[in-house]
């Protein structure tokens, strides 16, 4: 388990948590809105709090007490208070993926319940036809963009004003509501299809116990400037950015969107930057590549070697250059949702960069281990964050077992799930169905997931995520999927294959090859070399090559099945 390295507030609910931080951050900036291009507007943390209280005040008064409320759209401060709002004394809260497409969205909405949802413009449309559908208990939209209330369309900011007023006058439903800390308050939807994705429950007291749990040990303070990027439903950036600054004080700026990362970075000074491998594999390609053109240091893996002996901030000196690419004033960068490349993670931290891995989950609210300043090892997630314990069932010889973890970060139930519910938590502990393995020194390593692991007729277990690693460094290679399929009759004859995305521009450019014959067969040698250098049984046997991406959930994570499924409709 973690060690604790920093004073935390000790809050029971998210309501005691705002209650309880109002004072000591008061005017201090939550939030950098930005109006148009060097024009911005400075919400407090004074002004969030009373515009969840306003908000609340008025969903009560307009008969949502005790109903289920859901919220859709990109990330914004609007999202942000509606969720609190809802979550602090209302309801509970249905935060649903904003990518949807229209019949699952129906779908989902009907399966929740939900008698309200708050949406952004480009909703409208769909929203009112699901809401005259009968198959589902929609009653009220409410809309963060219209500035009045417009054919039975309630306006977010307008029941804002609402409240204030009702406050005023007295009415004190929402404000002295009391939270019952252990029942559900959120339902969270995992990924995946309508019919497969569960409902996770979760309380109060799973998310405030992993705010605590990451002020004990992430250098995070009030003062310090948040960048949110990852889709706000997903359970990382809700509780890791979006509830975890407001909790400690920082200020949230949002991001334009995936090619302004770099210079939202610059623009608002961030110092705290929680996001998913593929991004920071991007953003220190380019800035390594920027450096490099203008010739501001020369020879950067001759220096990045040299350097390696030194502090952190020594290293930060002399690679200045890079990190102003990144805005001069990161304090702390986060990755999640999926493993990160060691080498790239090692890169980082030559640099200077003080960046962390963590590893979660929806059903653990969501962080399980994570990184600290002082207790950091390259390719694992870290130890268990405090008040979570964690260990490997069923290991192999190497020690590769299903991580199982227990804690009051771990959800409640699957929501009318009983069956997947038994499956996933047996005696306390909460079976993640990744395969991980804990060293000597409490650090954990994840290995892959229990589900996607190939066995082979020679009894070795292959681990798809390691292979895929190895294919995506080379040049040209977007990403990739490895998959088993069966040679012969024998259903145990299984040999290793992979779908190669690749980028067409870089290709040629790098290998001076045109056609698609040339480009396979380059991609191809490229692939045998990797061969080489592996164990015989983990050799790629057959490869296909498409430019169109593999099929991910909105954190980029793989959706192992449906890709399979889509390599086996076109009958190979």
């Amino acid at each position: 388990m973690s060690e604790k390295l920093y004073k935390y507030i000790e809050i029971t609910d998210l309501k005691d948590m705002m209650n309880k931080t109002r004072a000591l951050y008061n005017d201090a900036p939550a939030y950098i809105i930005k109006l148009k291009k060097d024009e911005y507007k400075i919400y407090s943390h004074e002004d969030v709090r009373a515009m969840v209280d306003a908000l609340g005040t008025a969903l009560i008064d307009i008969g949502l007490k005790g109903k289920r409320i859901a919220v859709i759209g990109p990330n914004r401060m609007e999202w942000e208070i509606a969720y609190l709002s809802v979550v602090c004394g209302t309801g509970t809260i249905v935060p649903l993926d904003k990518s949807l497409p229209d019949n699952e969205l129906e779908s989902l909405i009907e399966r929740s319940e939900v008698e309200a949802i708050f949406y952004s413009k480009e909703y409208e449309e769909r929203l009112m036809k699901i809401k005259y559908s009968h198959t589902n208990k929609l009653k009220h939209l409410i809309s963060m963009d219209n500035p009045i209330h417009s054919e039975g369309i309630y306006s977010q900011s307008e029941l804002i004003e609402k409240g204030r007023r009702l406050i005023k006058e007295g009415n004190k439903a929402f404000v002295e509501e009391k939270i019952n800390p252990e029942e559900m308050s959120i339902m969270l939807f995992t990924s995946g299809t309508t019919s497969a994705s569960k409902v996770v429950a979760l309380s109060h007291k799973n998310i405030v116990s992993n705010l605590m749990a990451l002020g004990s040990i992430l250098n995070v303070n009030q003062g310090d400037v948040f960048l949110s990027v990852l889709p706000v439903h997903h359970a990382f950036e809700c509780t890791v950015g979006f509830l975890f600054a407001l909790y400690k004080g920082g200020q949230t700026a949002f991001c334009d969107g995936l090619r302004h990362i770099s210079e939202n970075l610059k623009e608002y000074k961030v110092s705290v930057l929680a996001c998913v491998p593929g991004i920071y594999e991007r953003l220190i390609g380019s800035a390594c590549k920027k450096v490099e053109k203008n010739g501001k240091i020369k020879n950067i893996l001759e220096k990045e070697e040299q350097c390696k002996n030194l502090s952190l901030t020594e290293r930060k000196k002399i690679f200045k250059e890079i990190h102003d690419e990144f805005g001069g004033n990161i304090k702390l960068l986060i990755s999640g949702a999926a493993a990160l490349d060691p080498k790239i993670e090692e890169k980082y931290i030559n640099f200077g960069f003080p960046l962390v891995q963590g590893y979660g989950l929806t059903e653990t609210s969501p962080v399980i281990g994570v990184g600290t300043e002082k207790e950091h090892r390259i390719g694992s997630i870290g130890k268990p964050v405090p008040g979570v314990e964690v260990k490997i069932m069923d290991s192999n010889s190497e020690g590769i077992g299903e991580l199982v973890v227990k804690g009051p970060n771990v959800m409640m139930e699957y929501y009318e799930d009983k069956k997947a519910t038994k499956e996933a938590l047996q005696d306390g502990w909460f079976h993640t169905g990744d395969l991980a393995q804990i060293d000597d020194d409490g650090y954990i390593f994840i290995r892959g997931r229990k589900k996607s692991v190939i066995v082979l007729k020679n009894g070795k277990n292959i681990f798809p995520e390691e292979i895929e690693n190895l294919v995506n460094k080379i040049e040209g290679v977007k990403e990739s999927f490895i998959f088993g399929k069966q040679l012969s009759d024998d259903k145990d004859d299984i040999k290793i294959n992979c779908k190669i995305v690749f980028d067409r521009p870089v290709v040629q450019e790098t290998y001076k090859v045109f056609d698609d014959k040339e480009i396979n067969t380059v991609l191809s040698n490229k692939v045998k070399e990797i061969n080489k250098a592996m164990p015989p049984y983990k050799a790629i046997r057959g490869l296909v090559f498409t430019e169109d991406p593999l099929i991910k959930t909105s954190t980029n994570k793989i959706k192992r099945q449906d890709n399979l499924d889509a390599i086996r409709k076109l009958g190979y």
